[in-house]
């Protein structure tokens, strides 16, 4: 077992970016689930939602504003699965089930990671342990972080793709203009 080092090795500014683009990637998809679970879920309501319903869903919408990436994604699959935004017959959300929850396990990864050097100039590893007690087996590089980055975005605009199947801005409760 190696020692704790007394401080984190300092990460070379082109790691330290990528990361920082990446995490703001990750940031971006929230923003667009939360969105799309709000187009999702007010056109299920219908235009004469009784007051009741109407409450519950402004409650819940102002609650989905601390939800985890997790939680999130798990909510706006449940409601794109309902598919009353889009008649029925539920959204097509495509490779969204497979991809998001891949993406969750790589935000974990990308946000709570302490890295250290990797085996070879560039390579950086990211020491974790997920939740099932699982390490992640590779260094990773910069441009390794970038494709998280690029692999998210695409996700976010899929997503909001979704949300714009609804007819309905993606706007919630407390946003400001």
């Amino acid at each position: 077992m190696m020692p704790l080092p007394r401080a984190p090795d300092r990460l070379p500014d082109e790691m330290a970016t990528a990361l920082g683009h990446a995490v703001a990637a990750f940031g971006f998809l929230e923003e667009a689930l939360k969105r799309a679970i709000f187009s999702l879920t007010r056109k299920g309501l219908g235009h004469d939602a009784q007051d009741d319903a109407l409450h519950a869903w402004l409650r819940r919408m102002e609650e989905i504003a601390d939800d985890s990436l997790g939680t999130l994604i798990d909510s706006f699959l449940a409601a794109a699965r309902r598919g009353d935004a889009v008649g029925g017959d539920g959204a097509d959300v495509g490779p969204l089930p497979k991809t998001l929850p891949d993406l969750r396990r790589l935000r974990n990864l990308l946000c709570h990671a302490s890295w250290r050097p990797g085996a070879q100039p560039g390579l950086w590893h990211p020491t974790f342990i997920n939740t099932r007690g699982q390490r992640h087996p590779h260094d990773m590089s910069a441009d390794d972080v970038l494709q998280i980055r690029d692999r998210t975005l695409a996700a976010a605009r899929q997503v909001v793709g979704v949300m714009r199947q609804t007819g309905i801005d993606g706007e919630w409760a407390g946003t400001d203009a």
